[in-house]
């Protein structure tokens, strides 16, 4: 059976989560799970996850050896006004920028803010200089643009503004999708880990993933499939079906 080759590269991303709270366990990071799920859905494959304390220099290390490595690097945390908030800096820092006040992102905090803006409130403007500000597809209806430096995507800590404002700008990173596959097995790893070999083998294009089911009643291994090309995820489901045989619990 001729190999089938992967396809073009595919956009990648990082995620790099910031917070001494995530990291002491005073609060549960929402963002990072809620973007997996959403890069799986634009077909953006996911490389990594990162938690890093707010130290500039271990934010700045993560941001330049993360932002070479893939294509989208997003930030979660360390925007506000607070000591604690030095995401904006440590970026500067990690690509060599000095920090300049925005005078648009100064302005939009004046007019959203009001009569309820503080002297800090304004730190949120001050941005690595050559940062951008992206409002996505929808323009500039959008009262709080994204702000992005190079290919880093620098996103609030707050789950809800989290979302918010990458609901705003995610149609931009949609990409060809990613096709998944199951099979349900009930046969051991150590039994079918022959076969597995084989299929990865047969086809480099599909991403195959293995995973005991303990608490499962039908079946002991859920076997995953992922590809570009929903075809050969397809055909490679079925060279992995038919070298299992009457292992196979069902597919889908």
């Amino acid at each position: 059976m001729p190999s089938d080759v992967p396809g073009p590269a595919a956009p990648t991303a990082e995620i790099l989560v910031i917070g001494n709270e995530i990291l002491s366990g005073k609060v549960e990071d929402e963002n990072a799970r809620y973007l997996i799920g959403e890069l799986r859905q634009l077909g953006v494959s996911l490389r990594r996850i990162e938690i890093v304390p707010d130290t500039v220099d271990e934010i700045a290390a993560s941001v330049r050896v993360g932002s070479a490595r893939v294509d989208h690097l997003f930030t979660s945390g360390g925007v506000g006004p607070t000591h604690d908030d030095v995401t904006l800096q440590a970026v500067a820092v990690a690509f060599g920028m000095e920090i300049v006040r925005h005078p648009e992102l100064e302005r939009l905090l004046r007019d959203g803010y009001g009569a309820r803006l503080h002297d800090r409130d304004l730190r949120m403007a001050d941005l690595p200089a050559g940062a951008r500000l992206e409002y996505g597809p929808g323009g500039a209806g959008a009262i709080w643009p994204v702000v992005v430096v190079r290919n880093v995507w620098i996103l609030p800590g707050v789950p809800s503004i989290f979302r918010r404002k990458f609901e705003a700008v995610r149609e931009l990173f949609r990409a060809p999708p990613i096709h998944g596959r199951a099979l349900y097995c009930r046969a051991g790893e150590g039994e079918i880990a022959g076969a597995l070999d084989e299929t990865v083998a047969a086809f480099p294009g599909v991403e195959v993933g293995s995973y005991p089911q303990m608490e499962a009643t039908t079946h002991r291994v859920k076997i995953t499939l992922d590809g570009r090309d929903a075809a050969t995820v397809d055909r490679a489901l079925a060279f992995l079906a038919a070298r299992l045989g009457d292992a196979v619990v069902r597919t889908e």
